[in-house]
């Protein structure tokens, strides 16, 4: 029996990846490689005294989500075992860790960041705000069922666990209210909007919390757009300045995410990332879930807007910041440093 030979088209969650284009860094190998060829080749890097762990990176690090996904499937079929629990055996540390996230499809990717920064350790509200504030209408409907689906319980459940007050109620909007995806915006729409956010804030003392949160949850990130325009006409400052005065903490980061991610996700994840690894230390943590999330997305863009705004290479600083396998790893999946 002829066995498949990857297919190059995405297929893993088409919906999860509907903005991919040219701006993915992961390089993909050159010439059709046989998903039996990578088994077995995991399988020999696995055999003996400890792991060839340069040998994992250099297939993993090079494949996308369904190259992947059919390597899963080879190997249990060929191996009876599962890849990814004979890879969290063999591998240790940050690189386990970003491997292994690596290694899910990006729905269910999200759903394990969301359910280890809900549940595991120390309860990260942050990672999970940027998650579900980052991403499209039909992505948090895929992600919903998946989250389901893998962990027996509803995302919403675990969130009214976890977050509270006018941050659970952003989070528990975007997740339930449809949004439009699409490029057409009604100015005038976004005038009476615009005009709203500022009778619900700058205008009045105190802060009308629901408008943000409605206006914010229910529009497309292009109506967000021509708001954040309008706004300024308007009033003669910025939105984004508005939610820094009128709102604080986790509902504060929750808005500007959903207003930067509709503006330029890139710079937003750009930023993300250059804060991952300021001041003493690196949040690997962070480092991981952005690097591994954005990689098959926008990587170039964030790579160029991270070099804008801060004037150095995002390879050259994970460098300096990472060390042994996982740096390798990680700068495998960033690709050239152009």
């Amino acid at each position: 029996m002829i066995k498949p030979i990857y297919k190059l088209s995405f297929r893993v969650n088409q919906i999860y990846l509907n903005h991919r284009s040219m701006m993915a860094t992961l390089t993909v190998p050159p010439s059709l490689v046989s998903p039996r060829e990578d088994a077995i080749q995991l399988h020999k890097a696995f055999k003996g005294y400890g792991c060839d762990n340069a040998a994992v990176i250099g297939i993993l690090a090079h494949r996308d989500a369904t190259q992947r996904a059919y390597i899963e499937q080879e190997y249990r079929t060929m191996y009876s075992e599962d890849i990814n629990k004979r890879l969290a055996s063999e591998l240790s540390g940050k690189l386990e860790t970003a491997v292994l996230l690596w290694m899910h499809d990006p729905a269910k990717r999200d759903a394990t960041i969301l359910r280890g920064a809900l549940y595991t350790g120390v309860i990260n509200l942050g990672a999970v705000t940027e998650v579900i504030c980052s991403r499209t209408s039909s992505q948090l409907q895929t992600l919903k069922q998946i989250y389901h689906a893998t962990f027996g319980t509803y995302l919403e459940n675990d969130i009214e666990i976890q977050a509270t007050g006018d941050h659970q109620k952003i989070l528990l909007a975007c997740l339930s209210k449809p949004r439009y995806e699409g490029m057409e915006v009604d100015r005038e729409m976004a005038a009476k909007d615009a005009k709203a956010l500022y009778k619900a804030g700058e205008k009045k003392l105190g802060t009308d919390e629901k408008v943000f949160v409605q206006i914010f949850s229910e529009r497309s990130r292009a109506h967000l757009i021509a708001i954040n325009t309008c706004y300024h006409d308007m009033y003669g400052g910025s939105l984004k300045k508005a939610i820094k005065k009128e709102t604080s903490g986790l509902f504060e980061c929750a808005l500007l995410t959903i207003l930067q991610c509709a503006e330029n996700p890139a710079k937003y994840f750009a930023k993300v990332l250059y804060k991952s690894m300021q001041g003493l230390g690196t949040n690997d943590t962070t480092l991981i879930r952005v690097i591994t999330t954005r990689t098959e997305i926008d990587m170039q863009y964030i790579k160029v807007e991270y070099h804008k705004k801060y004037n150095k290479s995002l390879n050259d600083v994970v460098h300096s910041e990472t060390s042994g396998h996982y740096r390798t790893f990680l700068l495998s999946l960033l690709g050239p440093n152009h």
